[in-house]
Parts: structure tokens; sequence; C-alpha cells
């Protein structure tokens, strides 16, 4: 390899590790598993996070989840599921959580460990999407849709479900 192309190669990486969004570089354990990952992994897709829970009346809302991630993924979109006990209807074991997602929605997409999401004990993560929207989680199954650069674009409350017109018209009009 010559020089040229060495030293080029290193800039590129270099330069797409500086260029992760503050509010995406934040480091996350994988549901039920001593592994984990920066979230700077998912910079450059249309990404859907949300705080989910198990026995949640709003539960039923997985399903349409990972209808979203199975339509869109080949677009560079991605759902992140986010467990918390924030309104206690989350297993307190991650790995019912894990079993739960797994066996009775079939659920396919990136789920991370059981986090706070609101207060001032909230994750890092979560206080930047705070920051960044203006809105904290109410309730479970809270959506925030991040852009490609990596910034907040519209949030949706519990209610609004993922095969909404609302939510599928603002993640086409940004993938």
């Amino acid at each position: 390899m010559n020089k040229f192309l060495f030293f080029s190669l290193c800039f590129f990486i270099s330069f797409k590790a500086l260029s992760c969004s503050d509010l995406l570089d934040s480091d996350m354990r994988i549901l039920d598993s001593s592994e984990s990952e920066n979230l700077c992994k998912y910079e450059g897709k249309t990404i859907l996070v949300v705080n989910v829970a198990s026995r949640c009346g709003y539960t039923y809302q997985y399903s349409g989840l990972q209808n979203l991630y199975e339509k869109y993924q080949d677009n560079n979109f991605i759902v992140l599921g986010f467990p918390s006990r924030d309104f206690f209807q989350e297993y307190s074991d991650e790995s019912a959580v894990a079993e739960f997602c797994s066996t009775e929605y079939g659920v396919e997409f990136p789920m991370f460990a059981t986090v706070k999401v609101r207060g001032k004990n909230a994750h890092p993560f979560y206080k930047k999407l705070k920051a960044e929207s203006g809105v904290e989680p109410t309730w479970n199954f809270n959506k925030y849709l991040i852009s490609k650069e990596g910034k907040v674009v519209s949030t949706f409350k519990s209610g609004v479900k993922p095969d909404s017109e609302e939510l599928i018209t603002a993640i086409e009009k940004i993938l």
C-alpha cells in the first residue's frame, strides 16, 4: 500500500470516528449480555428509538415496530429498543425480557439493557434525547425519530402506533 493511500485511509477512519453526533455517541449494553456497543454504529441510518416494556397496554406495538424494521431496513432504517422499569411494567430479569421479545413478538431489531428514561437518574443517552427534543417519555413506547445525521427530527407519544400514517409519513420523509 502506498503512503498516500495509507494516510488517506487513516484520515477517513479518524474523520468518521470524530464525525459521530454527540447524541449518538453513547455506549449501551446489549440486552441480557455483558457486551456493549456505541450507538455511533447506527449513524447514517434513520433511527426510531423506543422505550419499551413487556407488561404494558402498549406492548402489542412490538409487532408494529418489528414490521417497520422489516419494511424499511433495506433503506437504512433501524429500530432501537430500550426496556425501562420507570413505569413499573418491565420484567426485573433481562433474560425474561429478551425471551419475551423473541418468542412473543419475534423481535429482531437491536434491544439494549434496561435503562432509566426519565428524571435526574435517566441514562445519559435519554438525557441527551430530552435535551435535544424537549420531550421526556411520559409512558412506555414513547418514540424519537432520529435523522441520518444524528438529530432528533420528531417525537411521538405512546399512543402513536407504529403503523400510523403520522409515523410512517415522518419516517418516509427522512429516509
